[in-house]
């Protein structure tokens, strides 16, 4: 899943996202990159961040 289609489908998923660094939610990468792959590029354990976005859609 792309950081844009999660930030479509839980806008709160904004205040993770940023918590680990991913400032630029609006540019052209976030519409592209998968969570995977911006968590690569930003030095991020992307199971971890995957794992915490995962709880916002639990609730």
């Amino acid at each position: 899943m792309t950081i844009r289609e999660v930030l479509q489908k839980n806008p709160k998923a904004a205040e993770v996202l940023m918590k680990y660094g991913m400032h630029c939610l609006g540019c052209p990468s976030a519409t592209g990159e998968s969570v995977g792959q911006a968590a690569a590029v930003h030095g991020v354990d992307a199971d971890k961040l995957i794992s915490e976005l995962n709880k916002l859609f639990e609730e």
